[in-house]
């Protein structure tokens, strides 16, 4: 099944009400699709202007990886140099700190949300309920 619109939707709409649940900081959230495509993305009123970028280069790295952006971020600490070829690779889109979830079905990638504003542990909490509650299986890494 392809990620749709709607999904997307669903899944923003849906980590928001997990961060106002919280507590938490205003919140950017973007969906990309298995191509590293924006699908949808809000920012909460009273985010900076960067918070899209950031919110897309978690989802983004975690598509363009493979990998959640935890794992990505665990690999930055154990192979700097690595992750920090691979940035450059893709032109420094990466943001390997947790926060970037894969959206899977039936064990392949469809999709990716990033989520910033918050702790990135809290990024990821509010991204994994999102997907969970769409549906579908998280990868946080």
């Amino acid at each position: 099944m392809a990620l749709t619109l709607e999904n997307a939707q669903d899944m923003i709409a849906t980590a928001f009400a997990k961060g106002k649940e919280l507590g938490l900081a205003p919140l950017t959230i973007v969906v990309l699709d298995a191509g590293g495509h924006v699908k949808a993305l809000a920012r909460a009123d009273g985010t900076s202007t960067l918070r899209p970028d950031i919110a897309t280069g978690k989802a983004y790295g975690a598509i363009a990886m493979g990998l959640g952006s935890r794992a990505l971020f665990n690999r930055a600490q154990e192979q700097p140099f690595f992750i920090q070829a691979m940035n450059g690779l893709a032109k420094g889109s990466l943001v390997p700190v947790p926060g970037g979830v894969l959206i899977r079905e039936d064990d392949a990638i469809i999709g990716a949300v990033g989520i910033t504003g918050d702790t990135s542990d809290n990024d990821e909490i509010c991204a994994i309920t999102a997907i969970e509650t769409a549906g579908f299986t998280a990868d946080a890494g």
